[in-house]
């Protein structure tokens, strides 16, 4: 019998605003969340955490956290969330006060725990910024958590990604210290991903030797320009988000990440009849 994987899905940008605001004049972003959790709560394996990586408010206002919090309040999976360039630090505090973070008050670092694994999430937020830094007190936390275990894999979550899109608009507001990171994590083997959102695509590349990739949203997709042929646009596309499945094994065991739609979808159907024939 196959062993259960530990499942962690990833969804990010929410971009809640208040009750009845479109986000940019068009996009129901509370509709989004609301279809997305859904679609969470239908899963099955159910996933054992949902990692929200930032940008979970829009403007960001108290209003809109509080709109947020009934939303996320019918998702029956554990959740952690940490901040984007859209959040305010205070405010999402305020909103998650029960979340364990590393320090009483600034970043938004958080360790947690599932089975045999670690998910460590990363405030790479910089206050009344649209980049990402992971300051000198944030680098030192994660390197300490790394150092804690040398047999534990670790999955890392960021909002800001902290490699090239080729989407020009986006890249220049990427993490701006992706050296320094990449310096700790070659100093850590179990770290075993980075996964980041902010560009509302699925993207996936290596980072500093490990898997890398981006989180598409639950709403609307930032166009995929590859040759600068629009000013900085918006498509809204199929909404999906990351499933992170972990297998124990030799080592540190296995990562797959699937791109899981948001929805209803007719299925599933049967490739074989009861007989084993082909349908």
């Amino acid at each position: 019998m196959t062993v259960r994987p530990i499942l962690v899905a990833q969804i990010t940008d929410l971009h809640i605003k208040k009750p009845g605001a479109l986000a940019y004049g068009r996009v129901d972003t509370a509709a989004a969340l609301s279809r997305c959790v859904e679609t969470l709560n239908r899963l099955s394996p159910r996933p054992d955490l949902v990692v929200i990586s930032g940008d979970l408010a829009d403007t960001p206002t108290p209003e809109e956290y509080d709109h947020l919090m009934a939303l996320l309040a019918p998702l029956d999976i554990p959740f952690a969330a940490t901040a984007g360039n859209h959040d305010d630090r205070a405010l999402l505090r305020n909103a998650l006060p029960h979340q364990d973070y590393a320090n009483a008050a600034g970043t938004l670092n958080i360790q947690r725990t599932v089975g045999d694994i670690d998910i460590l999430l990363i405030d790479s937020s910089v206050p009344q910024a649209s980049h990402g830094w992971i300051d000198t007190q944030t680098l030192a936390w994660l390197d300490a958590a790394l150092a804690q275990s040398a047999t534990r894999p670790a999955l890392l979550f960021l909002h800001h990604p902290p490699f090239l899109t080729g989407i020009d608009h986006m890249d220049v507001q990427n993490l701006g210290n992706a050296d320094e990171l990449a310096a700790l994590l070659r100093r850590h083997d179990r770290a075993r991903l980075i996964a980041a959102g902010h560009v509302h695509r699925a993207v996936m590349t290596a980072f500093a030797g490990i898997p890398a990739t981006i989180c598409p949203a639950p709403n609307h997709a930032v166009a995929l320009d590859l040759d600068e042929q629009y000013p900085p646009s918006f498509n809204v596309e199929p909404p999906a988000f990351h499933l992170h499945a972990w297998f124990a094994g030799a080592g540190f065991g296995r990562l797959v990440t699937h791109f899981v739609p948001i929805g209803h979808f007719d299925g599933p159907h049967p490739f074989f009849a009861a007989d084993g024939r082909l349908l």
